[in-house]
């Protein structure tokens, strides 16, 4: 195996930051930081609670890129010093490899981020994942992944906020909703969207046989007050009802949960986590909003695609196939990004398949 050579892959990392920082504008975030830093200090900055959060929300937010690129500009001006330090160490070699490693992992992850400029990549992103065909294998499959997705947010320490779950009979769950609080959530989940389908032999079949399920992920952005989404209270439907657990089990004994039906475009949403039938009918709300705003933006690209001549399909339909029988892989159709640890990715370790399906949308 040939030597590393360590001055050319620094040189090679520093480049690619450079063009970052070039690209996300370090002087003109720091700029926004000010001045929302002066907004966030006004004393009657909670008198309205929306416009606080606004504000407090996208300050957290350039904060968090400028100490991300100021912590990842400090780790590359030091590995070169690392190197020097460890030539006379034990063991020192191998532990500026692993830093040099781990730099270039990090920068190549906000390399990826820089890709995120569309108009709404930048907000928190709410995922509904349904159970489709297959019945209680789909209902399982789907179960499944949202486990995927939850562990995968809390690998990356993304808030989430489960807002509705309806449980199957048997097993696995119908469908749920959450939202993902994150910088660039919806940029970057956003590639996630379409059919899933797994083949496997199915733990509900007595005579083990392989079975194929399937599951749909949709992924939207959270509205904004200024997305002007305006829903009049008599083009929905409102039905309230008993939350409930896994089997059926109830888990109050009010009638809070509330489900939403926009009649002109038959959007159902639904939620259940919060106290009372009026916090939870104001979260559904908010969820419906999203999904109309959604569906608005994609009616705007089908319009543009037509001017365009595009007729090519969605890529958000079947999007990623995982095999567990009789052999295991995981593989992305879009990208063509595979691999054969479907343990890993099924616990939520989907950063490739996630970088790829980004870079793949940014060239196509």
């Amino acid at each position: 195996m040939a030597a590393r050579e360590y001055h050319l892959e620094i040189d090679a990392v520093d480049a690619t930051l450079v063009s970052i920082e070039k690209v996300l504008d370090l002087p003109k975030l720091r700029k926004q930081a000010d001045e929302l830093e002066v907004e966030a200090g006004v004393p009657n900055l909670w008198d309205d609670p929306e416009a606080a959060q606004k504000i407090t929300s996208r300050l957290s937010r350039v904060q968090s890129v400028i100490a991300k690129l100021s912590g990842l500009r400090q780790r590359v001006e030091d590995l070169s010093i690392l190197f020097e330090l460890a030539a006379g160490e034990p063991g020192g070699i191998q532990d500026a490899e692993n830093e040099l490693d781990a730099v270039k992992k990090s920068v190549g992850e906000l390399e990826v981020q820089t890709l995120l400029n569309g108009e709404y990549d930048d907000r928190d992103a709410l995922i509904t994942i349904r159970s489709e065909a297959g019945g209680v294998e789909a209902a399982d499959w789907a179960e499944m992944i949202m486990r995927m997705y939850l562990r995968y947010c809390e690998r990356h320490n993304f808030t989430v906020n489960v807002l509705e779950t309806s449980y199957a009979e048997e097993a696995g769950i119908k469908s749920t909703t959450f939202k993902v609080s994150a910088p660039y959530a919806y940029g970057t989940l956003s590639v996630e969207q379409g059919t899933h389908r797994l083949v496997r032999i199915s733990p509900f079949d007595s005579q083990s046989r392989r079975h194929t399920s399937f599951a749909g992920v949709e992924v939207v952005p959270v509205v904004e007050q200024s997305d002007h989404i305006e829903i009049d209270e008599k083009d929905i439907r409102v039905d309230v009802y008993r939350s409930s657990g896994p089997g059926g089990q109830g888990v109050n004994t009010t009638d809070s949960a509330v489900r939403l039906t926009h009649i002109a475009t038959g959007i159902v949403v639904s939620c259940q986590n919060e106290r009372s039938q009026i916090q939870n009918k104001a979260t559904a709300m908010a969820v419906l909003q999203s999904k109309l705003l959604e569906r608005r933006r994609q009616e705007e690209q089908a319009k543009i695609n037509a001017l365009k001549g595009d007729n090519s399909g969605s890529w958000g339909n079947q999007m990623r196939s995982y095999v567990l029988a009789p052999y295991q892989m995981v593989k992305d159709l879009r990208t063509d990004y595979e691999t054969g640890n479907t343990s890993a990715v099924l616990n939520g370790e989907i950063d490739e398949f996630i970088e790829a399906g980004i870079r793949w949308r940014r060239s196509s």
